[in-house]
């Protein structure tokens, strides 16, 4: 048992559980900020281009009364359709702000990444027995065949 406390400490320390616990801290403000970003600035401009409709208050009543809108209804049972287009649009503008945010990220990372350096090789092949050898090699050490010079 005190191998396994041992072990869990360490794990904690490490970092890991550290680094899972800022990466949710974080994750949960980056979703306040988008579903604020979604809500207060994108669903307006959606609004104006469905003339301002209401989605939420579709809906069809089960009991088969007429309500005008959804607090009319009370606890009637209902089939919110509305409410599930407005969902709809929601989850597409928040996908789409999330696109453009891992998009920007991804060309900061591309701008800010190091090109990659190709090495020059170290090893060639012999033209007589086709082993690897060394790139400074005048004398093939396999089959002692004396190599071109290049």
């Amino acid at each position: 048992m005190k191998n396994f406390i041992k072990e869990f400490k360490e794990f904690a320390v490490k970092g890991n559980m550290i680094d899972m616990a800022i990466g949710i801290i974080v994750g949960g403000t980056f979703s306040t900020l988008v579903k604020s970003l979604v809500d207060n600035i994108f669903m307006p401009i959606i609004g104006l281009f469905t003339g301002g409709h209401d989605f939420t208050n579709m809906f069809i009543s089960l009991d088969g009364n007429h309500y005008a809108t959804l607090e009319e209804a009370g606890e009637a049972a209902l089939i919110k359709y509305g409410q599930f287009i407005t969902d709809i649009i929601s989850f597409l503008a928040l996908m789409f702000v999330v696109f453009l945010f891992v998009k920007a990220v991804n060309k900061m990372r591309a701008a800010n990444a190091e090109p990659e350096v190709e090495e020059a090789p170290t090893e060639k092949e012999c033209p007589y027995c086709f082993s690897k050898i060394s790139i400074k090699a005048t004398r093939c050490p396999c089959c002692t065949a004396q190599l071109p010079e290049e």
